[in-house]
């Protein structure tokens, strides 16, 4: 198990050393030097192992000196945008899961496509108001850009843990690099983020390491290259990740497991890192039944448990707490827990991420200068 070094070498420690790093009054965590430009290339599901797997698809990314950082828990696009864009841990801005309860409602939430049953609203600012890092960049007058899918502008995510950036929309891998290129040379100092999702998108379908996949890292690759060869004198590139991943051996339908199910109101999460949510009064009976059915395959806390040992931060708010499940359940190995019938593409994925393993929350922060 690897419990987060929050504080110490994770992911949000990296947002404010960023804006240090520009000069501006944040944490440096990360002692990272000054420069005019920073430019933060996030590729979505390349894992510090993964990386290290393959460097003869990643010749450029793979001689880069840097470090290692921890994702946080869990180990999910979600939790890691929040923590990139807030500079905050999970128990602190409060984006705790994919699949999270909202309290007194009886529904989950899927924080990643924003979606709610008919009926229920969730408003990004409610539901993560921590102010940004980007809106305390641009109230000490540097503007940050963000350069993604059209697709993202302006959704529900986008606008809990984006708030303050300028949107520069691009959609293939050139058009992404040119963009950054332009934003990075619009001022100084500049702040300037690129996000890549493709990669993680082929790992889920045919896992890590597969052809498909090694293809996404090459292209992953030459990105890198070509920002780092188009930034402008006193620059900074950094290159991380959200998350890594592990490709699935065993599959364990919730839904067909009546141990599992038994005193459940609502199974959230995702298959690596599940959020169970008793019924009234079953909490201790929940607990128990998933320690036994899973011994050997996960780990399985209670939501107190989980809290003191710190895989959220050393700190949640109490806010925040019932959106953490009663049970929680961490698989390892290769073990997925899905819901077919509910959630049947993610049942059907070969490559997953969200858990405590080396694989899923070591993440590389590689540097290029200028």
């Amino acid at each position: 198990m690897i419990v987060p070094g929050y504080g110490g070498g994770s992911l949000a420690d990296l947002p404010g050393s960023l804006l240090a790093a520009l000069g501006l009054r944040e944490p440096n965590t990360l002692a990272l030097e000054p420069a005019d430009r920073v430019c933060l290339f996030l590729v979505d599901g390349l894992g510090a192992e993964l990386l290290r797997a393959h460097p003869g698809h990643a010749p450029f990314l793979a001689e880069l000196a840097g470090r290692t950082l921890t994702a946080g828990f869990p180990s999910t696009t979600v939790t890691s945008l929040s923590s990139l864009g807030t500079g905050l841990t999970p128990g602190e801005h409060g984006m705790v899961g994919l699949m999270l309860a909202v309290p007194g409602t009886g529904h989950l939430f899927n924080c990643l496509r924003w979606t709610a049953p008919d009926g229920l609203v969730v408003q990004p600012e409610q539901w993560q108001p921590a102010a940004t890092v980007y809106e305390r960049a641009a109230q000490a007058g540097v503007q940050p850009v963000y350069v993604g899918p059209a697709a993202f502008e302006g959704t529900g995510l986008t606008r809990a843990v984006y708030r303050g950036v300028r949107y520069a929309a691009a959609e293939s891998a050139d058009e992404r690099v040119a963009r950054a290129h332009g934003a990075l040379r619009e001022s100084r100092p500049a702040h300037v983020t690129v996000y890549y999702g493709d990669l993680d998108a082929v790992g889920h379908m045919t896992g890590w390491g597969s052809d498909e996949w090694l293809q996404q890292l090459s292209i992953v690759d030459g990105m890198a290259r070509r920002l780092a060869e188009g930034l402008p004198p006193g620059s900074a590139l950094y290159v991380t990740a959200d998350h890594g991943m592990v490709n699935a051996t065993e599959k364990i339908d919730a839904e067909s497991s009546p141990e599992l199910m038994e005193g459940v109101a609502l199974l959230g999460g995702e298959a690596r890192a599940r959020h169970v949510y008793a019924r009234p009064g079953a909490a201790k009976q929940v607990l128990e039944a998933w320690r036994e059915t899973l011994r050997d395959k996960a780990w399985v806390v209670s939501r107190q448990e989980a809290v003191d040992s710190g895989w959220f931060g050393p700190r949640v708010h109490d806010a925040w707490l019932e959106r953490i499940g009663d049970v929680v359940a961490v698989p390892y190995g290769g073990v997925a827990i899905t819901t077919p019938s509910r959630h049947p593409i993610e049942a059907r994925f070969v490559g997953y991420h969200g858990s405590l393993t080396a694989a899923e929350q070591h993440v590389p922060l590689l540097e290029v200068r200028t």
